[in-house]
């Protein structure tokens, strides 16, 4: 029986922390949409008396009845729901009045009531301050919309600003937890990250019953399924004009990271695309990353994708759609066939980080990213500004015998020399990260920092 919910001891310790202050506790939680926020929640509040309400696109008015419906439920009091409110504010003071223990009101979907009414953070800031705030209460807000929740919450300028006790923003699962949802080998299990990004929901869309590429004929390249639409219906909620920012993420998946290659690509004009370019990093779906030694970031941009799943679908889904509506998908895998392999060595990449983290080099590192410079890049360089230490790491999606890996490592240890960070008084190491990797123990000997997949997977044992 494989888990539904899994990770997430961190985000409910913290919950759960913060309630166990007893006192009056306001939560901010928010992330991108499918990631986990109301199953957190869920989990959160299921022991603890608590009122929930999932906001909508409604009117004001309509919310409001919806919220008085389920203060009404908890508090077992049928006049209540019969009262005619006019404000949230009449509605929560006569729900002060009546309340007599400890609750959790959780508002999910926040942003939706301040669509409805732009109000409503100065609303619920006096809310907070004149009427729950004194109460005991644990007052949760979630949101789906990041750039809403930050600026209507966090930001020093709303009127929520200074209030909130916690704030969480959900990230994806980490890819060592993708195990307890499939029963895939540990190839199939990165191809599988490779498309949902560590994405809950996403994740349950794939059947633990069929295999990775009869599962990808399934649920993405058939016309009508979830992950088929999925990013094209995100998209359409957050922007407009959503024909540029297809092009502009096109071309980001097709490899093109500077900004200078996204003009070409695209044919846009280049305010259009920075503009563009600063409202995708906006809502996460792309973020500008810098050679991990550069210290001032004014130079030497690019764009990636900020997970997965928008990088495959733009890249596999999005230039073929004619194929799939017309079901001919055996001929869209000849077209995708190789080049998913090589695009399986981004998502790997980016598992590496993750590992490198978690596992223990010869020095604590506070840095770890990309490194380029002109035509030379390194896969991963590791770095601790104060001990001047730094380790280089390739990182491969291939099985490398032992001869191949030493050439790769010397190929290593000359890109290095470009690299213009404390010459001459760093320590260096240097690494290689396989799928497979022959002679991996001789390699240690000499001092390399090799890994494969077996060690990536070693939480397993």
């Amino acid at each position: 029986m494989f888990q539904q919910f899994v990770d997430r001891e961190n985000e409910l310790r913290l919950l759960e922390d913060t309630y166990n202050q007893n006192k009056s506790t306001l939560i901010i939680i928010y992330g991108r949409r499918r990631i986990g926020k109301t199953e957190l929640i869920k989990q959160f509040i299921k022991d603890e008396k608590h009122i929930y309400f999932l906001a909508d696109t409604r009117t004001d008015r309509d919310n409001i009845k919806e919220m008085q419906k389920a203060i009404s439920s908890h508090i077992q009091n049928s006049l209540f729901e019969k009262v005619e409110f006019t404000d949230w504010i009449e509605l929560f003071r006569e729900f002060e009045r009546l309340l007599k223990e400890r609750v959790i009101i959780v508002i999910d979907e926040f942003p939706y009531l301040i669509e409805s009414n732009k109000a409503i953070p100065s609303i619920f800031q006096k809310i907070w301050d004149l009427i729950l705030s004194e109460k005991e209460v644990c007052l949760v807000l979630l949101g789906s919309s990041i750039s809403m929740m930050e600026d209507y919450t966090l930001d020093y300028q709303a009127p929520l600003y200074g209030r909130r006790t916690a704030q969480l923003q959900l990230q994806p699962l980490k890819f060592k937890y993708l195990g307890e949802f499939l029963p895939y080998s540990m190839e199939e299990l990165v191809k599988v990250y490779g498309i949902t990004d560590g994405i809950p929901l996403y994740i349950l869309k794939f059947n633990p019953g069929l295999n990775f590429e009869a599962n990808l004929k399934e649920n993405i390249f058939r016309v009508g399924r979830f992950l088929y639409q999925e990013a094209e219906i995100l998209l359409k909620e957050e922007l407009r004009e959503t024909a540029r920012y297809f092009s502009i993420l096109k071309a980001i998946a097709y490899g093109k990271h500077g900004f200078g290659e996204i003009v070409n690509f695209t044919k846009l004009d280049k305010s259009i695309i920075s503009k563009y370019l600063d409202n995708l990093a906006i809502i996460r779906v792309v973020r500008k990353e810098y050679p991990v030694t550069q210290k001032k970031e004014v130079r030497n941009a690019r764009y990636v994708f900020n997970d997965n799943y928008f990088n495959f679908w733009f890249r596999y889904v999005y230039p073929y759609k004619s194929l799939v509506e017309e079901g001919r998908t055996e001929r869209l895998f000849d077209l995708i066939g190789e080049d998913f392999n090589s695009y399986l060595g981004f998502v790997f990449e980016k598992i590496c980080m993750e590992f490198l983290w978690e596992e223990e080099l010869p020095f604590a590192f506070t840095e770890l990213g990309r490194w380029w410079q002109k035509d030379k890049e390194i896969d991963l360089v590791a770095l601790n500004e104060e001990s001047k230490e730094i380790a280089f790491f390739e990182v491969k999606w291939s099985d490398l015998e032992l001869e191949r890996a030493r050439g790769i490592l010397a190929e290593l240890e000359e890109k290095s020399k470009f690299v213009d960070w404390n010459k001459g008084t760093r320590t260096e190491h240097f690494g290689l990260i396989a799928k497979r990797l022959e002679g991996k123990e001789k390699l240690k000997e000499e001092g390399y920092l090799c890994y494969d997949l077996v060690d990536i997977f070693k939480y397993r044992n």
